[in-house]
């Protein structure tokens, strides 16, 4: 394994950020920094859907990271789609070196209205790990103990597991 860096576009809560880290830290062991860049992601914002698309915001922070030498998983508090979906939680190249996640429709509070900061953690480090997985050439995982497991609902996010399942590990290591 290689380098990860977080970076943060327009994230207000440098706590949470530092707290990914950490974890990344203690469960991948490897190298994990923070990073800032001047990336106007607002370029990538759609007025029809009133959401940023996610794809547009990673090929505009591809220049200014290309010098990174690891995986680069942008953070954003901005609600992002794809055309075919109606959100995304995130978004990564396979078998590549950006992602991206959303905590947009991460905090509790989209859904009750009430501030859950563990839960908001909880999710958004599952959607960073399997972001990331991809990043590492894993596919979606059938195990819904495995943080590869797809994800289409807040839901669904919060029933899978936190980790990777023995046989994506594997494939992240080898």
């Amino acid at each position: 394994m290689q380098k990860i860096y977080v970076v943060p576009l327009d994230v207000s809560d440098s706590e949470l950020i530092e707290k990914i880290i950490h974890e990344l830290r203690k469960l991948l062991h490897i190298h994990v920094y923070s990073e800032h860049i001047k990336l106007n992601h607002h370029q990538s914002f759609s007025s029809d859907r009133n959401q940023y698309y996610s794809t547009k915001i990673i090929s505009q922070a591809i220049p200014l990271t290309e010098a990174y030498d690891g995986k680069v998983i942008l953070v954003t508090e901005s609600d992002l789609f794809i055309p075919i979906f109606t959100y995304v939680f995130g978004e990564a190249q396979l078998n590549g070196k950006h992602s991206i996640v959303s905590l947009c429709r991460l905090h509790e509070e989209f859904y009750t209205g009430r501030t859950n900061d563990n839960l908001l953690f909880e999710r958004t480090m599952k959607e960073v790990l399997h972001e990331l997985g991809h990043n590492y050439g894993l596919y979606h995982c059938s195990n819904w103990d495995c943080v590869m497991h797809s994800s289409t609902s807040v839901e669904e996010v919060d029933i899978k597991g936190g980790f990777y399942c023995e046989k994506c590990i594997i494939n992240i290591r080898s």
